[in-house]
């Protein structure tokens, strides 16, 4: 068995938005499965990493629904948790005629963020390599960022890899304001940092000195990108690094920052797996590895919708070709 990808935090429904309302019509929504983390976890099943997904939805249709899925597009979801307490999260997503969304979050509470530090077992990290993958929508209050941190100390004691993605979403934030300092403190407890740069204006006056502070709490690979721009990654050994990304026709954004993690953690996965062997990668080892989630997240915006919009190793492998 390949090494393990265990993406922590929100499987939710996703209602994507026919497009830019013209005048005289009405905006209708569809359902499909989303929320980061989930679709982190399904671009890892897609490529034929060994894919989990923890985290907690309501006992619903919906919430039945999400796991279905998950376990159609090959995502163990054996420590998926359900419960009566709250509902399953809801985002309607607007898209403007480029493809670009807007959020609108029914999340509170919901059972997501029920999820609590004490339901995190040791026994899921007890492999000798993974990677444990986080995102900052299980940082919104305290109780669930107690147990995001929690899930992160049992993956640093078992010597995996921690993945965090910062993915802002302000309006999930109470008066849509954002704690910076939780959200730096847990950033800067990972081996892999991967953040926008609109996301790091938020936290910090300065982005770069931000990044070079990460890297010196111990960090090992922090990437940012920059929309359509180049992507750049910062590592102490080998300094800042760019590899453009593929021009393709965008049809929907909404996946293809998730893609992009995916393919990064299937690669990390899939050439070593641990924090040792993260430290050792060569300049060009990583260039190719962040080319290959360029390539992910390039063939995903040309799809609609999250699950469905993600790449095959097959379908990633012919983008990367391309560019």
């Amino acid at each position: 068995m390949t090494t393990k990808v265990m993406a922590f935090g929100e499987a939710l429904i996703d209602f994507l938005s026919n497009g830019a309302i013209q005048a005289g019509e009405l905006e209708s929504f569809t359902k499909f499965p989303g929320g980061a983390p989930a679709n982190v976890a399904v671009a890892v099943a897609r490529l034929g990493g060994n894919s989990h997904f923890v985290g907690q939805v309501g006992d619903d249709a919906f919430g039945h629904f999400l796991k279905t899925s998950l376990d159609e597009y090959g995502v163990n979801t054996s420590n998926m948790l359900m419960t009566k307490e709250a509902k399953t999260a809801l985002a309607f997503v607007s898209l403007d005629y480029t493809g670009e969304r807007s959020f609108e979050f029914y999340r509170s509470p919901s059972a997501d963020i029920l999820f609590k530090e004490a339901d995190f077992d040791a026994a899921w990290f007890a492999d000798s390599k993974g990677v444990f993958h986080t995102c900052s929508n299980t940082l919104t209050d305290a109780d669930i960022t107690k147990a995001t941190l929690a899930g992160v100390s049992m993956a640093r004691a078992a010597n995996w890899i921690v993945s965090i993605d910062v993915n802002l979403r302000m309006n999930l934030w109470p008066n849509e304001q954002v704690d910076i300092q939780r959200v730096i403190d847990w950033m800067q407890s990972g081996d892999v940092v991967k953040a926008s740069l609109e996301e790091l204006v938020v936290l910090a006056e300065d982005p770069f000195l931000l990044i070079e502070q990460t890297l010196a709490a111990g960090v090992t690979l922090f990437v940012l990108t920059d929309g359509g721009n180049a992507i750049r990654f910062y590592t102490l050994e080998h300094g800042v690094c760019e590899v453009v990304t593929p021009k393709v026709e965008v049809k929907d954004t909404t996946a293809a920052g998730d893609a992009f993690v995916g393919g990064l953690l299937y690669q990390l996965a899939e050439k070593g797996g641990d924090r040792a062997s993260l430290a050792v990668f060569s300049q060009q080892q990583l260039v190719d590895i962040i080319r290959f989630a360029a390539a992910c997240g390039a063939d995903s915006v040309t799809k609609l919708g999250a699950y469905p919009s993600l790449p095959s190793l097959e379908q990633a492998q012919a983008q990367l070709d391309r560019f």
